[in-house]
């Protein structure tokens, strides 16, 4: 099945490694591994400045959500078929 993340973006379910709050960004291990992942060029954001909610980690890339965390996996817990 597949996960709407916000704008045009949808990915597989079984690529999602992890679905992480955007304040998580404050802690430290968090903070240096998206600074790696962007220096890297794996960053991709679907939202507009100032919009970021959710970062979601998958096999290929992390994006950068308009979608909290909490309606991501409402919708993830919806879809039937996994």
């Amino acid at each position: 099945m597949f996960l709407h993340l916000g704008g045009d973006v949808v990915i597989h379910k079984k690529d999602i490694i992890a679905i992480l709050d955007h304040r998580t960004k404050i802690s430290p291990a968090t903070k240096e591994f998206l600074e790696i992942a962007k220096d890297e060029g794996f960053i991709k954001k679907i939202s507009q400045h100032d919009k970021d909610k959710s970062y979601i980690v998958s096999t290929k890339e992390i994006y950068i959500s308009p979608i909290s965390c909490i309606t991501l996996r409402k919708r993830s817990d919806t879809l039937q078929g996994d």
